[in-house]
């Protein structure tokens, strides 16, 4: 479903902002990629947050599949094509980005795709899990509201249930604990009336949700009697 849903929309000539759903939006990442004044980027086919990782897997482009903007093209076209026809090797793998990782490298070398990997560390508009568990300079900019950060991507995180904690921590996350858990009809057998099948009354709160977990993890404000997640490290966001 990720290749298709670019591919197909590509497919009728129109560009492709690409995103996981663990991605915050502090503006609008859309007016970076459309500003045609932009000369750093136009004449990318494709372009991707940096994913962090040095794994062999990932190189030598290390581009994060997670969030991506796509130019529809024929080489873009042709890109996605491939990687459709490579599912068997995603499926074995179990890595959608190693597989995408290695055709940018075949189809920048062969066929002069234009790929742009934002680099992690000389540039803050997309930070993601890196700068999370990494980066807390950029961080802290982010806690403060003094970042220039379009987005923010919960990526590099083990599992579903410490991205959630991290998000609430960095009060960037919005849905009630009544809609986290169970599938949507289970949600909606909780309430009497959901008008026209909606539950962004029930579910999304204007208010970032907030609570603190870890002491050694990014937080809004200071956490200092939470717990520490990475003992070993011995080290506190909040001084």
């Amino acid at each position: 479903a990720k290749v298709l849903c670019v591919l197909y929309v590509s497919l009728l000539g129109h560009d492709v902002l690409f995103q996981d759903v663990d991605i915050v939006w502090f503006k609008d990442p859309l007016t970076y990629f459309h500003d045609k004044s932009n000369t750093a980027i136009k004449d990318f086919d494709i372009m991707f947050q940096h994913d962090g990782s040095s794994q062999p897997r990932y190189n030598p482009l290390s581009a994060n599949s997670g969030f991506y903007y796509v130019r529809a093209n024929k080489k873009t076209a042709y890109l996605f094509t491939s990687l459709l026809y490579h599912g068997a090797v995603v499926r074995k793998s179990k890595s959608h980005q190693q597989v995408l990782v290695q055709l940018l490298n075949e189809h920048s070398s062969m066929f002069g795709l234009k790929v742009k990997v934002f680099d992690k560390s000389q540039t803050d508009m997309f930070p993601g899990g890196w700068h999370f568990h990494q980066d807390w300079e950029t961080m802290r900019k982010i806690a403060d509201g003094k970042s220039n950060a379009y987005i923010f991507h919960m990526s590099w995180t083990e599992n579903k249930a410490n991205k959630l904690l991290f998000l609430r921590q960095m009060a960037e996350w919005y849905v009630r604990d009544t809609c986290v858990d169970g599938t949507m009809s289970h949600v909606i057998e909780n309430y009497e009336k959901v008008t026209d099948g909606s539950l962004i009354e029930k579910c999304c709160s204007t208010e970032p949700i907030f609570s603190c977990h870890f002491r050694d993890k990014p937080s809004k404000v200071p956490c200092p009697d939470s717990p520490l997640i990475d003992p070993h490290k011995q080290r506190l966001f909040w001084k």
